[in-house]
Formats: C-alpha cells, structure tokens, sequence
C-alpha cells in the first residue's frame, strides 16, 4: 500500500535562519536568502543556536535579533556598497 503525502505548503515565517555554519549564518526572508558571513556580522559569532535562530522582521524592512540585541536593515544587506560596515 502507497502513502500519499500532501505536497508541501509554503513557509508561513516570514524570516528565517536556515544555515549557521563557521563561515556565517543564511537568513531566507520571504523568498530571498541572505548570507551574512562571519568577518561582516561578528555579532552572531559567540551566539548559542537558539539567540541565532529568534530572528523577526519588523515593518518588512528591518531583521531584529532581541535575544542579541541585534538589528539590521534588509537595504543594508540588498546594497552593501551604500552601508560600509564599521566594527571595530
């Protein structure tokens, strides 16, 4: 006997870490995916799992991190070139 299975439905998370690795973590927003490596996004480095992973979107426009006091803009990371990063 087959089981059938429903097809999969969309995400209903409008924000999301898909990926953390040792080069940096990937944030799927909406249908867009970003890559925000270690050497650009240091904030993320010594974060556990779950503070990396409690991402929201605020207004459609802004990544929020609360758990590591974390805020990026999505035009930031659409145009780097216009936001130079300055950690030091």
């Amino acid at each position: 006997m087959k089981t059938k299975f429903a097809k999969p439905g969309k995400s209903t998370s409008a924000v999301e870490v898909t990926h953390i690795s040792k080069h940096g973590i990937w944030v799927l927003v909406g249908e867009k995916e970003y890559l925000l490596t270690k050497e650009d996004f240091p904030w993320f480095a010594d974060g556990k799992i779950s503070e990396v992973a409690n991402v929201e979107l605020l207004h459609g426009t802004h990544l929020r991190w609360p758990d590591l006091d974390v805020d990026i803009e999505l035009e930031s990371l659409e145009y780097p070139d216009r936001y130079p990063l300055v950690y030091k």
